[in-house]
């Protein structure tokens, strides 16, 4: 069940992490909430799954599922430069998370 946890707070990582960008500097409410919130509940589920995962562990692979995700967001949603170099590095990151997740 922790690693559903800490899958879930990854994803709302994303969504913080995302949310940002549309808050155009924390002046538009709608967004603020959301984005606020979705930081309340990654947090609350990495707390979760940091009751029996290691916190290296949980933390690396939490902050990698939020890197993946918001450049992959980032490169279809905002246009970002979707370079081979750029895709490579998200594999790496990728393949880092995976091996944490097998080694635990």
């Amino acid at each position: 069940m922790s690693w559903i946890f800490l899958f879930f707070a990854g994803l709302f990582e994303i969504g913080w992490a995302i949310g940002l960008k549309y808050t155009d500097g924390f002046t538009r409410l709608v967004p603020t909430m959301l984005t606020v919130a979705s930081m309340i509940v990654s947090l609350t589920l990495l707390g979760l799954a940091l009751k029996a995962l290691p916190v290296g562990t949980a933390y690396a692979v939490w902050t990698g599922i939020g890197t993946v995700g918001t450049a992959l967001l980032g490169i279809w949603l905002l246009g970002e430069p979707a370079t081979v170099i750029r895709l490579a590095c998200i594999a790496l990151i990728v393949c880092g998370i995976m091996g944490l997740k097998f080694a635990a």
